[in-house]
């Protein structure tokens, strides 16, 4: 009989929802017809109780004459009442979502209807007692209320009388703000099955100590991270705290990478005033937000309107620093851009990802080597580039070391020619990236750095004073180098010549980090040279953002230097990768010290002793004082040397050695 008549049940459910669905009648109408229904009865029997109330609790004592007016009023104030909650939107809310905003829409209706009652039925029959106005309005207020918010709580005493399930993870919350809570919130919300339990919370404010937020204790500051952590078995440390400062948040990160829970973070503040703050939003930290600093995030219109309506050419378009500087390009409507690469596979994928990204883009994507002279002078006469970002180099040290003369035929002469090829064809403007290792030098890849910086300041100071037929052509293929009697270039446009200098760059080819997680993956050990070296590091977008911010301060021959905080220990790199990466360090993953390589320093330098710093619009950013020397030697030096690295001679590093004053190359 019971599987009978549920059968029937079911059977009635399916064809009552066709009925509905053939009506085109939602759900949610039906819901609020039955709210409608239920607010004419709780408005009206909210004042009949007050009435009820006011005369012992008993119809048979009520006065007819109030009974009599209460009765003529109720229609009249019964479609007030649903004309001022449709105006409220009180039947537009999802109820089992009901929070704050719904409780004021709420309490406001019922003010409005409250008072029309009080002066309507007043004015238009006679007063009634006055527990009738106030208790009357309290009534309302409650049976209005009750029915919306009774659904959300039965979810939540369903909730709460669950049996405790052991087969969670238990959270920590850094922050107990606004971010924090809406974490709290939005992991324990009942609609959400994340198998995640917020056991407590830390904060630094000690005035929240002892207190709790929807029962999660607050149980300190940062210092009792790894006591919670152990007395609540914490797995996971959800870090909300958007508006800190970034060195506040490398203490709290590189506490709670101590711990070996999993760790992530709430991105910004942005999300914060955007309301969109949920579990969701969180990222797992990375080694880049242990650097302690404020990204560099430059963007405005003074950094990007040099770039807009322009044809721009970037060098080593492909490589790390070269296709973050095309990205970064193509979203500011440059006229056309310029890929010029010698490796096609790199070309090739930042070509497709540029086309759909930017399918509007007028890109040309070309392979050729910054080397030969008739290729760069085939680019510049056909495309003539406003802007160049000359990004093309040798960067590796040790490989440079065991072929220096490679490394001064592409970047010393690379560069030559194509600064060279930029003023004979009118370019207003030419960026060369450079390096921290082009300061006091002690291998060939940074002595060949520093060449280069001297070659775009020589060239710049020719161009200010008039000289540009000292400009000489170089051409490895002809018998012919340096010819004091030639006459060189005839400059139409004065370009500005200026160069960026930065660290190292986290995830770029050939740095420390994509070789540690490498040897992570495979077990360790992860191998690091020396445990006292250091370095200083960023991120390759603010590198980016450094080099585009420097072609709108060019006035020419400046060498920029970006603020790059801290230097870190590269061992503290890497242990803090192995614990990001789920392991303790010295214990899963080994790490050894393979010995200093050659021509590597302990550390690095962003100054020679001869520059001073001078300030620009941005704090963080700094010109060097131009070292002086004289440009016309400079590139007889140049040619010379492009003749001695041509026929490969095993002196290299003596020739560069009287060039640049700084380098003093050593054999670790």
């Amino acid at each position: 009989m019971f599987t009978r008549g549920c059968k029937r049940l079911r059977k009635i459910n399916i064809t009552i929802k066709k009925l509905l669905d053939l009506l085109h009648i939602k759900h949610w109408h039906l819901v609020t017809a039955f709210l409608m229904i239920y607010d004419i009865i709780a408005v009206n029997a909210g004042y009949f109780l007050a009435l009820w109330f006011r005369f012992d609790c008993r119809v048979s004592n009520i006065q007819e004459m109030y009974l009599t007016r209460f009765i003529k009023f109720a229609p009249i104030y019964t479609l007030f009442s649903i004309g001022v909650f449709l105006f409220f939107k009180l039947y537009n809310s999802i109820w089992r979502f009901a929070s704050y905003r719904e409780l004021v829409h709420v309490f406001f209706s019922s003010v409005v209807t409250s008072v029309f009652q009080t002066v309507f039925i007043t004015l238009l029959f006679a007063r009634m007692p006055i527990s009738y106005y106030v208790f009357g309005a309290l009534f309302q207020f409650a049976f209005v209320l009750a029915i919306r918010f009774s659904y959300r709580l039965v979810l939540l005493l369903r909730e709460t009388r669950k049996p405790i399930s052991n087969d969670h993870n238990n959270v920590m919350i850094v922050g107990a703000g606004s971010a924090g809570t809406m974490i709290l919130r939005d992991i324990n919300s009942t609609d959400k099955i994340n198998g995640e339990k917020v056991v407590c919370i830390v904060d630094d404010n000690s005035n929240k100590w002892g207190r709790s937020i929807d029962g999660v204790p607050i149980v300190g500051g940062r210092e009792s991270i790894f006591y919670n952590v152990k007395k609540y078995g914490v797995d996971k440390i959800y870090i909300s705290i958007p508006s800190a400062t970034a060195q506040e948040r490398r203490d709290i990160l590189s506490i709670c990478n101590e711990t070996g829970c999993e760790i992530k973070s709430l991105p910004g503040v942005y999300q914060l005033l955007r309301g969109d703050v949920s579990a969701s939003n969180l990222k797992k930290v990375t080694v880049e937000d242990l650097l302690g600093r404020d990204p560099i995030n430059i963007q405005n219109e003074n950094t990007f309107g040099y770039i807009k309506g322009n044809t721009v050419l970037v060098t080593g378009g492909g490589g790390s620093i070269g296709s973050e500087l095309c990205r970064q390009i193509a979203a500011h409507n440059p006229k056309k851009l310029l890929i010029l690469d010698i490796y096609e596979n790199n070309a090739y994928d930042i070509q497709q990802e540029l086309k759909h990204n930017f399918p509007e883009l007028d890109l040309d994507v070309l392979i050729g080597s910054v080397r030969d002279s008739r290729r760069l002078d085939n680019v510049f006469s056909k495309y003539h580039p406003d802007i160049v970002y000359h990004a093309a180099a040798h960067k590796h040290v040790p490989l440079m070391e065991d072929s220096p003369c490679e490394s001064i035929k592409n970047n010393v002469v690379g560069t030559y020619k194509t600064a060279y090829a930029a003023v004979k064809y009118g370019c207003k403007r030419f960026i060369l990236i450079s390096t921290d290792k082009a300061v006091n030098p002690t291998n060939i890849m940074g002595a060949s750095k520093r060449l280069c910086e001297m070659v775009i300041q020589s060239f710049s100071k020719l161009l200010t004073e008039d000289r540009s037929f000292e400009i000489y052509p170089l051409y490895e293929h002809y018998d012919e180098f340096f010819d004091e009697n030639k006459v060189g270039l005839k400059a139409t446009v004065k370009t500005e010549f200026v160069a960026v200098r930065f660290g190292n760059v986290l995830g770029s080819n050939g740095s420390v980090v994509p070789k540690f997680k490498k040897q992570i993956e495979a077990g360790g050990p992860v191998t690091v040279t020396h445990p006292d070296i250091i370095r200083y590091f960023m991120t390759i977008p603010e590198a980016v953002s450094l080099v585009l911010e420097a072609g709108a301060y060019a006035k020419g021959g400046e060498i920029f230097v970006l603020d790059m905080g801290d230097p870190v220990k590269i061992v503290d790199l890497a242990r803090n990768l192995i614990r990001l990466s789920g392991y303790v360090p010295d214990v899963d993953i080994k790490i050894e010290y393979s010995g200093l390589r050659p021509g590597e320093k302990l550390y690095e330098e962003k100054l020679m002793d001869s520059e001073g710093l001078e300030r620009t619009a941005n704090d963080l950013i700094h010109v060097c004082k131009p070292v002086d020397f004289d440009p016309k030697k400079l590139i007889k030096d140049v040619s010379n040397l492009m003749d001695v690295c041509y026929n490969e001679d095993e002196k290299i590093r003596e020739y560069v050695e009287k060039i640049v004053p700084t380098y003093h190359p050593v054999n670790n």
